[in-house]
């Protein structure tokens, strides 16, 4: 027998044996009978209350408080994306008052709940009854009461954005710092100001690190904007609070507006993932596939790919 047929005859004589994975078969089990368990008890259990849930889903009140929740999302947003851009180069400045101005304003609002924060605004006319404007230290020309000056609106767009600014601020910091200092350097040895090397040089190359945490604020942000019930803002919850005290049925209403919240983060993190991958463009790492590539990929895998027993056990 030569070398290459005793060769060819033990090849033939092993046989490859696929990975069992009886764990993996247990936990699908486990999981698929859980999850029948719950539909049954969503679909059977009346006290879910379907019907009411239906009936209040585009009710004008709810469509009102989905507006204003909306609203106050992308007010208080703008508000924090703008004080959080400011107090970042701030943070990052050689000037000590400016840095330290910059880090006291961070610490404090990110130290203390937003919740609490809110209620101050709400009742800042308790230790501010009028607000003033004129010279400082001096003769004042206009002068406004606190309580028709800070309404609910106005009140929740302050807590939720000065809250939300302190954390921009850390996100911005962090871009900023990702840029290679090669940059600044040559930024610098061109002559250009320290406000145009931000805008036309470090921003644009930060806001690839700045863009992901930025979408996943935003729908923090829609959610968070359910604590400005405490100062009566009308926005979802309220809405849905006032039907419940009039039909005392809160577990199907808050369903109804749990299904308003998905719906609405839902689009906001499509909308994240196109943003995203936009930014992405340029980077040393492939595209992420859009989820219709996706779906037409694995279509056209199947059509190459036909199932068959015998191919199972060729291979």
């Amino acid at each position: 027998m030569t070398i290459d047929s005793a060769e060819g005859h033990r090849l033939e004589e092993i046989r490859a044996v696929p990975l069992r994975h009886p764990g993996r078969w247990a936990a699908t089990a486990v999981l698929l009978v859980l999850a029948a368990m719950l539909v049954h008890d969503t679909v059977t259990n009346r006290h879910f209350g379907w019907g009411i849930v239906d009936s209040y889903f585009l009710s004008p009140p709810i469509v009102q408080g989905v507006e204003k929740t909306l609203e106050l999302t992308f007010i208080a947003m703008a508000v924090g994306v703008i004080l959080g851009v400011g107090f970042a180069v701030m943070r990052l400045s050689p000037n000590p008052i400016l840095s330290g101005a910059a880090w006291l304003y961070i610490w404090f609002f990110r130290g203390t709940p937003v919740y609490v924060q809110l209620l101050f605004w709400y009742f800042i006319s308790y230790l501010q009854p009028t607000v003033s404007l004129g010279i400082p230290f001096g003769p004042q020309f206009v002068h406004m009461s606190a309580n028709t000056l800070v309404s609910p609106l106005v009140a929740a767009i302050l807590g939720l954005g000065l809250n939300e600014g302190a954390y921009y601020a850390e996100i911005v910091r962090a871009g900023i710092l990702s840029v290679d200092h090669g940059q600044f350097e040559a930024a610098q040895s061109l002559g250009m100001r320290r406000a145009q090397l931000m805008r036309r040089i470090v921003l644009p190359q930060a806001m690839r690190i700045i863009v992901p945490p930025t979408g996943n604020e935003t729908i923090s942000m829609l959610k968070t904007s359910s604590l400005a019930v405490v100062v009566t803002y009308p926005e979802l919850l309220y809405k849905t609070q006032n039907i419940i005290a009039t039909t005392y049925e809160p577990i199907p209403l808050l369903i109804m507006a749990s299904f308003w919240y998905l719906l609405m983060t839902t689009v906001l993190t499509i909308g994240q993932y196109y943003v995203e991958r936009y930014y992405a463009r340029g980077s040393s790492f492939a595209l992420p596939l859009t989820p219709i590539q996706r779906l037409r990929r694995n279509l056209t895998t199947l059509r190459r790919v036909p199932f068959s027993t015998s191919a199972l056990g060729e291979q």
